[in-house]
Order: C-alpha cells, then structure tokens, then sequence
C-alpha cells in the first residue's frame, strides 16, 4: 500500500519560513518524479513545485520561483519543500504526488501523477 504523508504544516506570519515533508512508503521512492500541489480555498489544486527521480531537475512555479526550494533524499523516501518569504496568498493545503518515472515528464499535468497524499494545511497571516 502507497502512502505519503505530508507533515510540517501550521500558522505562520507573513515572510516567515517553513519547511514540509513528505515521506513515502509501499513505493521505490527512487523511481518516482515528486512534486508539490496547493489548493486554496475555492481554488483549483496549482502546482508548486517537482523534482525528477534523481533530483537533477527541478521545477518551480513562477509565483514562487526564487522564495520556495524543493529538494528529495532518496535514502530516507523523503521530499522537502523549504519556503521562505512567505506570502498571505500562500495559504493553502500542500499536497505531495508522486509520478512514475516516464521517458518524458510535464510536472504541471497534475492529473498524470500516480498517488496523492492527505496534505498539510499551510497559513500566512498578514
């Protein structure tokens, strides 16, 4: 049984830093793209940010390019999200997926990822 389960979450004032977790079990970790989702209340799920199987690749979105830094440690089944600056419209659920290493990857088709966690609430207070 795949689970991943997303910890780190909580209340934060704006420009603060936290950093998630998200551990991986029942999966060879190390063949699997990873990646990171936010929902926002009455939002779509957008993509955060991924990392290829071997963490050579990453990929951010604009919103939080040059603020938010993922990263993976494949001895330990773990992928991190360090976010720093932190913003009010960052507020959502971060969700960790995890995608089956593929001859070509496209980390924003959030619909090709293969499993999902339960997410961690993430709030910015102004």
């Amino acid at each position: 049984q795949v689970q991943l389960i997303e910890s780190g979450g909580g209340l934060v004032q704006a420009g603060g830093s936290l950093r998630l977790s998200c551990a991986a079990s029942g999966l060879t970790f190390s063949s699997y793209d990873m990646a990171w989702i936010r929902q926002a209340p009455g939002k779509e799920r957008q993509f955060v940010a991924a990392i290829t199987w071997s963490g050579r690749s990453t990929y951010n979105a604009d919103s939080v390019k040059g603020r938010f830094t993922i990263s993976r440690d494949n001895a330990k089944n773990t992928v991190y999200l360090q976010m720093n600056s932190l913003k009010p419209e960052d507020t959502a659920v971060y969700y960790c997926a995890a995608k089956l290493r593929r001859s070509t990857y496209t980390p924003t088709r959030l619909g090709e990822y293969d499993y999902w966690g339960q997410g961690t609430q993430v709030t910015v207070s102004s």
